[in-house]
């Protein structure tokens, strides 16, 4: 696909709430003192009246939306990831996702990529978390557009749901015209060779991968799963048993995130080998954005490599696979 420049998602994020505000007049957005940093402060800006600076109190900051919720409005709360949505965890499980209010949460410097503010303020655990709450939408966009897309879609659907955003510029390549559904992963390159599945600034790492496995005449499939739940259950499916391996890539923990919801769905629908690209079981760091990403092994490099792996491990592995992926 082509570059289209960049920019952070958390653009993508103000923008759309913007949007949804001039549409819609029961949008409400409470903020936690960074509204700079998590792009509310245009709707704080152009509605004034519908902005409520709850301060440095996330667990708050979720009862109130809840409330809100209740009372007929559609509320936004956005901070950093690791604040709005590990801090409030008891508020999420239990005022949000028990009672299903219809909160929507924004959470800002996702992934390794946040750079200088380093491990306390990098969220790299909210997904497997999050995707265990029932009645959660979670959503993960690849790009400024596609978050802007996510943004007005959760503001417009009902029940509660959260949205991944960083704070770096990331490859744009996703247009206004590029389809976007809730729950529906989205083929961004043809292949059966292998299958490359990933999330957030991941994916266009994933393309770049693609592309240099082509030169060596592999011919990778790259699915974009902007909605981790609902997972696409279909989709990636259908990529497991036409490529018989699979990657998972992912600006989060190995355990327990995007790799872990592909592990499950693919060990009930059809097991093929899968290699795993995210952070390994440790904490992020301060330093550049695009060095942390260099470092923590989350570049094309490293996705091609798995690739490889990947097919070797089913072509040695087990005539099973093979079986499979030939349905």
């Amino acid at each position: 696909m082509e570059l289209l420049g960049q920019k952070p998602t958390r653009f993508g994020f103000g923008d759309g709430l913007v949007a949804l505000g001039e549409k819609h007049s029961n949008v409400v957005v409470l903020g936690g003192d960074i509204t700079g940093s998590v792009m509310t402060q245009q709707f704080k800006e152009k509605f004034p009246d519908r902005f409520f600076s709850i301060g440095i109190a996330e667990q708050n900051a979720t009862t109130i939306a809840a409330g809100l919720a209740l009372s007929g409005k559609i509320p936004f709360f956005a901070s950093y990831g690791a604040f709005c949505a590990l801090r409030n965890a008891d508020q999420l499980r239990i005022s949000v996702c028990y009672n299903e209010t219809n909160v929507k949460i924004g959470g800002g410097h996702s992934g390794i990529s946040v750079g200088p503010d380093g491990a306390t303020h990098q969220v790299l655990e909210e997904v497997a978390f999050l995707r265990t709450l029932p009645h959660m939408t979670l959503f993960t966009p690849c790009d400024y557009e596609e978050a802007r897309k996510a943004t007005i879609a959760m503001g417009e659907m009902v029940g509660p749901a959260y949205i991944r955003f960083g704070r770096s510029p990331v490859p744009m390549f996703t247009t206004p015209d590029t389809p976007f559904e809730i729950g529906k992963a989205s083929v961004l390159r043809e292949g059966t060779d292998v299958a490359l599945i990933a999330s957030g600034a991941l994916v266009w790492e994933a393309l770049v991968a693609a592309d240099t496995l082509a030169k060596e005449g592999i011919q990778a499939r790259v699915v974009n799963v902007s909605t981790i739940k609902p997972l696409d259950v279909a989709t990636i499916t259908a990529a497991a048993r036409e490529c018989g391996c699979i990657v998972t890539a992912e600006e989060h923990q190995v355990h327990a995130g995007l790799g872990g919801a592909v592990a499950e769905c693919t060990a009930k629908n059809a097991p093929v080998p899968i290699e795993f690209v995210g952070v390994m079981d440790t904490f992020g760091g301060s330093g550049d954005p695009a060095e942390l990403i260099v470092a923590f092994g989350l570049t094309h490099k490293e996705i091609t490599t798995a690739a490889k792996l990947s097919m070797e491990r089913r072509d040695k592995g087990s005539s099973g696979v093979r079986r499979v992926a030939e349905r």
